[in-house]
């Protein structure tokens, strides 16, 4: 299959116009200018497949009690949106039940229909808890950390703790020798706490500056620790609801083309319609698509899907168009997997053929899948 575009953003360049072959699952051949034989399908913008590194769920389905055929069905929902990796995010629960959780997902991973597993908790700090139920909220015990990481057997790809609970700093060691991603989030750590964990071996902030100690001139937190080591990379929810984009901007100033991941946190509704649903065990009503705890104003993660966030970053990068597209590419794609360990999503010849098609308005038009289009 050979397919041309306008523009070709590999995750490096940007080809104009630009020309795939794609032969099975796998990119074989690209390149600028004209195609070598005549293409069989034309495109405006076709961009590397998105990664989704935090996610709880969509189209109606949270992850945390989803069967086979409903983790499939919310998978698709974001496929559909250009996600073509997507790590499924649990909520802090109880010993036992998230456990089995666990294990259920793992299969899902075994399985191909997620990436791996984020565990969100339950090692969080009460004072920052978000959407988390804080009764279900605990430090950090040698014992559960190396339980869950054996029943994901691999499959559990990032951990969220908060680096001021007691234990934490060897539960960031031991999630890390076991070759998962330690990442700082839900947090109320002081700047020097948050250090520690960097330094213990934390290498993701979780969704920057939202359910975080926010800055003070004179203590300033896990946000500066984490913005100023170049080890880390942090997340961001850019749905234009999370973080106002002049801190989308300041950010990506900082922190440079390469420690940027931009994240959808969907939960259940992402894809469907306002109502009443659940995250974890705890109630949520989403009105005019912004998800919060129900009777209360905190938000409950997003309804966002990936091509939202994407056009959000680059409508308000303030850089000229070609160069926001470049940048929202890494954000998007390169750097959610390289900080997961995941494979690189780059379109380069050998890698697989995920790819997402968009129109002048950056509207997701097709997506390929490895080398196979999702049904619209």
């Amino acid at each position: 299959m050979l397919l041309t575009a306008q523009t070709v953003l590999t995750g490096r360049e940007l080809l104009r116009p630009g020309w795939i072959e794609v032969s099975g699952t796998t990119v074989r051949a690209l390149g600028a200018g004209a195609p070598p034989l005549p293409a069989d399908r034309e495109l405006a913008t076709v961009v590397p497949g998105f990664v989704d590194t935090h996610v709880h769920g969509g189209g109606g389905v949270d992850f945390s009690a989803a069967s086979a055929s409903d983790t499939a069905a919310a998978v698709d929902l974001h496929r559909r949106h250009g996600t073509t990796t997507l790590v499924a995010s649990l909520v802090s629960t109880g010993p036992a039940d998230l456990l089995q959780q666990v294990e259920v997902l793992a299969g899902h991973a075994r399985d191909g229909l997620v990436a791996g597993i984020h565990l969100e908790g339950p090692w969080l700090a009460v004072q920052r808890c978000g959407a988390h139920d804080p009764v279900l909220l605990r430090d950090p015990d040698p014992d559960e950390v190396d339980r869950l990481l054996q029943a994901g057997g691999g499959t559990i790809r990032m951990v969220t703790l908060a680096p001021e609970r007691p234990g934490a700093l060897a539960a960031i060691e031991r999630i890390v020798s076991a070759g998962a991603v330690a990442a700082v989030g839900h947090t109320d750590a002081t700047y020097e706490q948050t250090r520690a964990a960097i330094s213990a071996g934390a290498t993701v902030g979780t969704h920057l500056f939202n359910a975080m100690r926010p800055i003070h001139h004179r203590e300033p937190g896990p946000v500066i620790a984490l913005l100023e080591d170049p080890r880390v990379t942090v997340e961001l929810i850019a749905d234009g609801v999370h973080v106002h984009p002049a801190l989308y901007r300041q950010v990506a100033h900082t922190t440079g083309p390469d420690r940027m991941s931009l994240i959808t946190d969907a939960m259940a509704a992402a894809g469907v319609s306002d109502g009443r649903y659940q995250i974890g065990r705890m109630d949520v009503e989403v009105a005019g698509g912004v998800a919060r705890l129900a009777g209360t104003s905190t938000i409950a993660g997003s309804t966002a899907t990936m091509d939202r966030v994407f056009g959000f970053a680059v409508a308000h990068s303030a850089l000229p168009r070609d160069e926001a597209l470049l940048l929202a590419v890494c954000q998007s794609s390169i750097n959610p997997a390289r900080a997961l360990g995941l494979p690189c999503p780059e379109l380069v010849p050998g890698a697989r053929a995920d790819l997402v098609a968009l129109d002048d308005d950056l509207t997701v038009t097709d997506v390929l899948h490895g080398g196979a289009w999702v049904a619209r």
